[in-house]
């Protein structure tokens, strides 16, 4: 249409007698002079770069609609009462959470993997990978959670028949997924004290396809193999390039690698996204229009996520945060587990680490800082074999008010859920050098990710002045008609030092960069082939 539209203007302007004025003719008019007709090259140039503006313009708004169409969207949180849960709009100076899920379902074009019997409706999350995106958008953590996680599950509105779904105390997490990704949003959520911004939700299609429109992915393995048992991956040894089908393989194999337990198979799923990231990279997908808009074509299509993200400006903003983030500071995490108590075919998780690591995600602390740094701002900690960095949300050292009450009789107690023995004693001592003699433990709880000042009637200033002793944000302040006097729970996000502001990371918690290369995995040798 702008082509036909600029020939047509064109000819009109050649069909045109070109009126010359006679030299030295002058005007009608003594103050007035004849105006100058515009050149014919710039009125060709202006209606042809008219044309193109519109159909660029017109071009780019079916491109968008196209791509909006294509989206298949589910509530962000499926809780049942998600209070706070939900996180304002994502602000560009602000982090981001995003959680991306694969399901196993064999509904649709899924049904070649199996039958509905294997895994109906939503299915059931075999990845969990929640992607941390810094607020200065200089780090990037991606969390794998194993599948069989026994976690604490809400009840939630189901996406698909507005039904609620109830939870349990302890529940495997990837089975949050029946009621809809929304519900393991809030699981999550409730595990880490975060509150993620975005899901997406991937199938077996999505990752064929996505693997294919990024001309496959490089892999190494240390040995020829076949998983004749399972996905039926078939590599040389070496490095290969997957993707469609074999790409599908590499990550849904289960026993190939290593002792073929989960962590293994989460390394190798590590292993692809690393490679990936190196690939996007390289190749500036990210900040290649065409490029991008091809590969959110495939993934629109190929995802379920959440309403937030179902915007192509939302889009374009991940994206834009990702695009120059150094590739040495892309960590990859699992989050520290150990065997479940109560069946050791299961995980649970391990304390005081996860929750040390949670804070560390809640504070935006950099996981992939140089021995040097980390090393000074440890200085503070008393952790064994941990470093630990002050945030920068620590409340500025304010001298607590003179108590309207007396200190030494107010009935405070320290409850200890850190998970680490003998955590009340110094906290015990600060209270009691402060007034508060009357303070004493409770004992030891489960672990919990977060510090709470928790207070019954008329309990408020005291609580107050709890919390300004040790330094806790306001936020830590809560009020609970069924505790007498004041409780000061104290959480993972507080392992040492009777200072609150202190961010403990265990050490070794980053299993790989995006930025390393050359490494195979091995392969179980069940599955060798010569």
């Amino acid at each position: 249409m702008g082509r036909r539209r600029a020939d047509s203007a064109a000819a009109k302007a050649a069909g045109t007698p070109r009126r010359e004025t006679p030299e030295n003719q002058e005007p009608a008019g003594r103050h007035f002079r004849g105006r100058r007709k515009s050149p014919m090259w710039l009125k060709i140039v202006a209606v042809t770069l008219s044309g193109a503006l519109v159909l660029g313009l017109g071009t780019a708004g079916v491109l968008v609609m196209k791509l909006q169409n294509n989206v298949t969207t589910a509530p962000l949180n499926a809780a049942v009462s998600n209070g706070n849960k939900t996180k304002a709009p994502e602000e560009p100076n602000d982090s981001m959470q995003v959680l991306i899920l694969g399901t196993d379902t064999r509904a649709g074009a899924n049904g070649e993997y199996g039958t509905e019997a294997d895994s109906a409706g939503e299915g059931q999350s075999d990845v969990m990978l929640l992607m941390n995106i810094s607020a200065d958008n200089s780090q990037v953590s991606i969390t794998s959670f194993p599948r069989d996680l026994m976690v604490p599950i809400p009840d939630c509105v189901s996406s698909v028949t507005g039904k609620v779904v109830y939870g349990s105390r302890s529940g495997q997490l990837n089975a949050a997924l029946g009621a809809g990704p929304g519900c393991t949003v809030a699981a999550i959520n409730d595990l880490t004290g975060l509150t993620i911004d975005h899901f997406m939700l991937a199938d077996f299609t999505a990752v064929k396809e996505l693997s294919t429109a990024l001309g496959g992915v490089e892999v190494c393995v240390d040995h020829a193999m076949y998983d004749v048992n399972g996905s039926f991956l078939r590599l040389p040894a070496g490095n290969s390039l997957v993707q469609g089908e074999q790409a599908l393989a590499f990550l849904r194999t289960r026993h190939s690698f290593g002792d073929a337990s989960d962590l293994d198979r989460i390394k190798a799923q590590q292993y692809f996204l690393g490679s990936m990231a190196r690939k996007v990279t390289s190749e500036g997908t990210l900040t290649n229009l065409p490029k991008l808009y091809n590969l959110a074509d495939v993934v629109t299509k190929n995802l379920t996520i959440d309403e937030g993200l179902a915007n192509i400006p939302a889009m374009i903003g991940v994206a834009n945060r990702l695009a120059k983030i150094n590739l040495a500071n892309v960590s990859f995490v699992t989050v520290p587990y150990e065997a479940y108590s109560g069946d050791n075919n299961r995980v649970q998780l391990k304390e005081p680490e996860a929750g040390q690591f949670f804070a560390a995600l809640r504070s935006d602390t950099a996981l992939t800082k140089s021995a040097a740094a980390a090393a000074e701002a440890s200085k503070g900690a008393a952790t064994p074999g941990a470093t630990a960095t002050t945030t920068s949300g620590t409340p500025a050292e304010v001298a607590p008010p003179v108590a309207a009450y007396n200190k030494a009789i107010q009935p405070i107690t320290v409850q200890n859920a850190t998970a680490i023995a003998g955590r009340s004693v110094e906290l015990l001592a600060s209270l009691s050098t402060a007034g508060f003699s009357a303070s004493r433990s409770s004992g030891d709880v489960a672990a919990q990710n977060e510090t709470k000042v928790l207070y019954g009637t008329d309990m408020a200033d005291v609580a107050a002045d709890v919390a300004a002793l040790f330094k806790l944000p306001p936020t830590a302040l809560q009020a609970d008609p069924t505790v007498t006097g004041v409780k000061l729970l104290v959480g993972t996000d507080w392992t040492s030092g009777v200072q609150f502001g202190t961010v403990t990371v265990p050490q070794d918690i980053v299993a790989s960069t995006a930025d390393q290369t050359g490494g195979c995995l091995k392969v179980n040798p069940i599955y060798y082939t010569y």
